[in-house]
C-alpha cells in the first residue's frame, strides 16, 4: 500500500526543503523524501541571490536590479524579482543566524581562499568580517587545519586592494587534538569549553585560544577565525573571545565540511519540523507511477520497493553535481521521471575550448513553463501535476553566477507554493 500525501517533494536540499516549507504552510499534506538530508555540509553558509552577471560582469550590486536583465530560460526569469524577494522573506523567517535581509544590495565577504566573494544573506558569526569595513584585521589559522592558510588569504586579499589592513598568522590550536581532527571536534572542545592543558597547567579552551592569539594582535581592530567557532551556541564562544581579546571576532566561510552550512542545516529542518512536514530521508527514489499524471514515486528502502502517493509532486534533486541531471556518451537526462533536458547531439559542442570560458553544459537542466512545470522537447507540459525546483532547472550557470542558493530558495518555495493550490 502505497503512503499517501497531497505534495511528495522529492530532494532534500534548498530547494526541496523551501518548496516542502512553502507547500505545508499554504496548508498541504507535504512529505519530502531524499537519498541524502541536505547538501548543506558542502556549502560554505554564503546565500546568494546574484553575485555576476551572465557573462561575469560583475560583482553585482544590486541583484534585483539585474535580475529583469537575464536570459528568457533563466529560472530567475520565471519567478520574476517579486519571486525571489518572497523566496528570501521565507529564509530569512527561518534563518535567524543570518545577516544582509537589511539591504538589497550584495555583501562582500572574504573567503578562506582569500578572495571577496558577493552574498545576499551572510551568518551573523561572518558579519564584523565584511570587506567593506575598514578597521584593520588579523586572520587566524590552525596549524593543523591545513583548509584555512590564513598568512596566504591575508596576501591575497591585500592585493585584492582590500580597504584595510590584514595580517596573517598560523598557531597551534592548544588542547590536544589530533592532527587530523575534524572540524567539529575543534567546534565541540569551543562549545564545550573543556580544560586543555597549556604548558604544565590547565586553561578553559577559548580562555587558552585567546592567550595564544592576544600576542599576534599587533593593533588589529577585528579577528577573523576559521568557521569552526562552536557548533551548538557558535555566538556564545565568539562573545568569550571578544571579551578576551578586546575587539569583534568573526569566522570565515570555509570549505566542506562546513559547520556554517550544518548549522543552517539544523535551522532548516528544525522549521520543516515545526510546519508538520514528513520526511523519508536516507533512502533513494528509483522509478515513478503514471496514468497520465505522475501518481506516485517509489523509493528503494534496502531492496524494498516503498510508494509514495500524493496529487502533487515537487522535483528537487539537483543538477550535475547532485546527480539530479545524469549524462553519458548517449546523451542528457532527467533520471527519475526523464524529463527533457535540451543539449546539443555533438558533445564536443557541451564545452569550451578555454578551461573558464563559457561551458554549455553548466546551463544543462530541465526548462519549465511560467508554473514550473516541466516541458518535453515540442514544448508541451510533460506532466500537469509535477514542477521542479532549483539547480535541476536549466538555464543558469550557478556557479559562475553565484545564484545558486538564491535559485533554489526562490523556485523551491514557488514550486511549493503553486503544488499546494493545485492540490486543493
Amino acid at each position: 500500500m502505497a503512503i499517501e500525501s497531497e505534495v511528495v517533494v522529492v530532494g532534500g536540499g534548498l530547494a526541496g526543503a523551501f518548496s516542502a516549507l512553502a507547500a505545508a504552510r499554504e496548508g498541504a499534506d507535504v512529505r519530502l523524501v531524499s537519498y541524502k538530508q541536505s547538501t548543506l555540509a558542502q556549502a560554505s553558509g554564503l546565500v546568494d541571490v546574484l553575485g555576476y552577471a551572465p557573462g561575469g560582469d560583475g560583482p553585482v550590486v544590486d541583484p534585483y536590479d539585474a535580475i529583469p536583465d537575464l536570459p528568457e530560460d533563466h529560472p530567475y526569469a520565471t519567478v520574476g524579482v517579486d519571486g525571489v524577494r518572497a523566496g528570501m522573506a521565507l529564509f530569512d523567517e527561518v534563518a535567524g543566524r543570518y545577516r544582509g535581509d537589511h539591504t538589497d544590495r550584495n555583501a562582500m565577504l572574504p573567503t578562506h581562499g582569500g578572495t571577496v566573494k558577493p552574498t545576499a544573506r551572510y551568518p551573523s558569526g561572518a558579519a564584523a568580517g565584511v570587506a567593506s569595513d575598514e578597521r584593520d584585521a588579523l586572520l587566524v589559522g590552525f596549524d593543523a587545519l591545513v583548509d584555512f592558510d590564513a598568512p596566504h588569504a591575508a596576501d591575497h586579499l591585500r592585493n585584492a586592494g582590500v580597504p584595510f589592513d590584514v595580517r596573517g598568522v598560523s598557531i597551534t590550536f592548544p588542547g590536544d587534538l589530533n592532527a587530523d581532527a575534524k572540524v567539529t571536534r575543534y567546534a565541540k572542545l569551543l562549545d564545550a569549553d573543556a580544560e586543555v592543558p597549556v604548558g604544565g597547567s590547565t586553561r578553559t579552551a577559548r580562555a587558552a585560544l585567546a592567550a595564544t592569539v592576544e600576542p599576534h594582535l599587533d593593533g588589529a581592530e577585528r579577528v577573523g577565525f576559521p568557521a569552526v567557532l562552536g557548533d551548538d551556541d557558535p555566538a556564545a564562544v565568539r562573545a568569550s573571545l571578544e571579551s578576551a581579546l578586546g575587539v569583534p571576532v568573526f569566522e570565515v566561510p570555509m570549505g566542506p565540511p562546513s559547520l556554517p552550512g550544518l548549522r543552517l542545516e539544523d535551522d532548516l529542518y528544525a522549521a520543516l519540523d515545526e510546519a508538520g512536514v514528513s520526511m523519508e530521508t536516507g533512502n533513494p527514489v528509483v522509478d515513478y507511477e503514471d496514468e497520465e499524471r505522475v501518481t506516485r514515486v517509489v523509493v528503494d528502502r534496502n531492496g524494498a520497493k516503498i510508494p509514495f502517493a500524493a496529487d502533487q509532486f515537487v522535483l528537487a534533486t539537483g543538477g550535475l553535481v547532485g546527480k539530479g541531471i545524469d549524462s553519458d556518451r548517449e546523451g542528457v537526462r532527467e533520471p527519475i521521471f526523464d524529463c527533457h533536458v535540451p543539449h546539443a547531439d555533438d558533445r564536443y559542442e557541451w564545452f569550451d575550448h578555454e578551461a573558464f570560458g563559457d561551458h554549455s553544459f553548466a546551463r544543462f537542466g530541465v526548462p519549465t513553463d511560467e508554473t514550473l512545470r516541466p516541458l518535453d522537447a515540442g514544448g508541451d507540459v510533460e506532466f500537469e501535476n509535477l514542477r521542479a525546483a532549483g539547480s535541476v532547472l536549466g538555464g543558469a550557470d550557478f556557479a559562475a553566477e553565484k545564484s545558486g542558493s538564491g535559485v533554489s530558495i526562490a523556485t523551491g518555495r514557488a514550486a511549493g507554493v503553486s503544488a499546494a493550490e493545485a492540490a486543493r
